[in-house]
């Protein structure tokens, strides 16, 4: 059992309690069109490009023998009907502009990672946070890592959309101690506009964390012009006020990270002109005169 991680955070603190380390694993159901870790969403291993650090060089293009590289004027091309990730381009490139996302680690690999860490996760009241993507895309790794984590005394978090089938949630539920959530978009068909998917599941598995009286706090991206209107955060409040309990919540601003999307030669679908701010305070402000406990950021 291998699980495919793009990416290990160590002293992360917006993931959960305390210090943490955050695992990243690839593959996300969902193509939200803001999504700021797009390496996350395809299961596969994927080239990416820094530009910032490319000095054109061109001993990526001279190792590639399938010629699925090339320059056009300072941007480098990559013909993906012809790559083979087969990683001999990063290996060449003297200034790791050029790199493959995503590595196969074994369970015990991981947790060998995971234990230099334990000191700082004692001290600080800290933990392990398995994030993506979508964790549970992946949700066998979960299970054979999970409670040897929990068994060392850890703090367990899952960042989750919440798009997820609820027999894998269950299974993983003795070894998790705190659920970050996903609310994107309440109104199901601007759901699936920017998301791609229903989100019908990701409210009954809410409903269900609830009911087995887990401790969750609610994520919410804050995107202007896709869920900040009157009409978007009154359906979010209406939602929140008829769960069981009065969560936590956490607004997430938005981002412009074009230039992952540029890196892993990708159109980027969002318009970054509007006013981030103004957003964020309007749903704060409204969260909050409902009597939410609301937070900025993680």
């Amino acid at each position: 059992m291998r699980a495919l991680v793009f990416n290990i955070q160590r002293f992360a603190i917006h993931d959960g309690p305390g210090i943490r380390t955050t695992v990243f694993l690839k593959g996300c159901p969902l193509s939200c069109l803001w999504c700021h870790n797009p390496e996350g969403i395809s299961p596969n291993v994927e080239l990416m490009w820094a530009k910032y650090k490319c000095i054109h060089c061109g001993s990526c293009i001279a190792s590639c023998s399938n010629q699925a590289l090339s320059f056009d004027g300072d941007l480098l091309i990559l013909r993906k009907n012809q790559c083979t990730l087969c990683g001999k381009c990063a290996q060449y490139c003297p200034t790791d502009a050029l790199r493959n996302v995503g590595q196969l680690m074994e369970p015990e690999d991981l947790l060998k990672e995971l234990k230099k860490d334990i000191m700082y996760f004692d001290q600080s009241d800290g933990g392990v946070t398995f994030s993506g993507g979508e964790p549970l895309q992946q949700s066998e790794f979960l299970l054979e890592v999970l409670p040897k984590i929990k068994s060392q005394g850890v703090h367990v978090t899952i960042d989750t959309s919440g798009y997820v089938n609820q027999e894998d949630l269950e299974e993983i539920l003795p070894f998790v101690d705190l659920f970050l959530y996903d609310l994107k978009v309440i109104d199901e068909a601007k759901h699936i506009k920017y998301t791609g998917v229903s989100n019908s599941v990701i409210k009954d598995n809410l409903k269900f964390l609830i009911e087995k009286k887990k401790d969750v706090v609610i994520r919410i991206p804050v995107i202007p012009s896709v869920n900040d209107s009157q009409q978007d955060v009154e359906d979010l409040c209406n939602f929140l006020a008829s769960l069981s309990v009065k969560l936590k919540i956490d607004l997430l601003p938005y981002h412009n990270v074009s230039e992952k999307y540029s890196a892993l030669w990708r159109k980027y679908e969002m318009d970054a002109t509007s006013d981030i701010n103004r957003a964020v305070k309007y749903v704060e402000d409204e969260l909050n005169s409902r009597g939410f406990q609301v937070k900025i950021g993680g």
